[in-house]
């Protein structure tokens, strides 16, 4: 099988639904189904991040990070008080984040592992910039800022899980296959997801979108943070002219400080 019939072939299974999910995210899928659930008490919602140590470390982690409220150094130091900190809305950002990171688990091959090392990253510091930008910029809610620039990279995550079965497959794209497969899957995964209406359609518009001359929609948002990110996609992404932006040296200043750290308490330095 040829590159672009490995492409095709990828495109069409994903078009006509035909996406298995890792076991482990399936795991994480059903954890977030169950803090969905409106009565799910919060006892219930407790017990389910301690049944994930990598999510109970990032609860807390994220709970004392200054944009989610740790003022004045008070820090908490267990997941009851994390998750009464940050809410069930904003554990569903977590959640999200542990199930993206998944996908790159089952990835043999080194250099696709590194590619989708640094999507991670990239994905973490997007989702923490879109996070300032939502609460300094755009003053949108940043909580679906920061769950919007989590998973709006799923697609290329398929795509490289899917690559570690086709040898070279990423290798000279020189007509971009990649991104248009990346695009149907991302649009098939956050379906199978029940990723929210306004989501997707932010996620699906970034590919040609450009940010109003008053930013202050989702699309804005993630436009903002795509652009000013310091770590790129190694599978390119939407298009960027380089050019400084709308926004001033100050302004950004204060925005990456605060991102820094809600990239941190994400976890953007591994797949682990």
């Amino acid at each position: 099988m040829n590159k672009l019939e490995a492409f095709g072939y990828i495109a069409a299974q994903a078009a006509r639904g035909d996406i298995t999910f890792p076991t482990s995210v399936n795991a994480v899928l059903r954890l977030q189904l169950a803090l969905d659930d409106p009565d799910c008490h919060v006892d219930e919602a407790i017990r389910l991040v301690l049944s994930e140590p990598q999510l109970a470390a990032r609860t807390v982690a994220l709970a004392n990070t200054a944009a989610y409220g740790a003022a004045n150094g008070t820090q908490v130091s267990n997941v009851r008080a994390a998750v009464l900190r940050i809410g069930y809305r904003r554990l569903r950002g977590l959640v999200a984040a542990l199930m993206v990171r998944q996908f790159g688990h089952r990835i043999a091959d080194p250099v696709l592992r590194a590619k989708a090392a640094q999507l991670w990253t990239h994905s973490a510091q997007v989702a923490a910039l879109a996070h300032a930008i939502a609460r300094h910029v755009t003053r949108i809610d940043p909580d679906t800022a920061l769950f919007a620039g989590i998973v709006h990279e799923v697609g290329g995550f398929y795509l490289l899980s899917r690559a570690d079965e086709f040898p070279g497959l990423l290798e000279d794209d020189t007509e971009n296959w990649s991104a248009l497969v990346e695009d149907v899957a991302s649009l098939e995964i956050m379906r199978k997801l029940a990723i929210p209406a306004d989501v997707a359609e932010a996620v699906g518009g970034l590919r040609d979108g450009v940010p109003n001359p008053v930013p202050h929609t989702l699309l804005d948002t993630l436009l903002l943070a795509n652009h000013y990110v310091l770590v790129d996609s190694p599978l390119g992404g939407a298009a960027d002219d380089h050019e400084p932006g709308p926004l001033d040296a100050a302004t950004l200043q204060v925005l990456r400080s605060e991102a820094a750290e809600t990239a941190q308490a994400l976890g953007d330095a591994t797949l682990a």
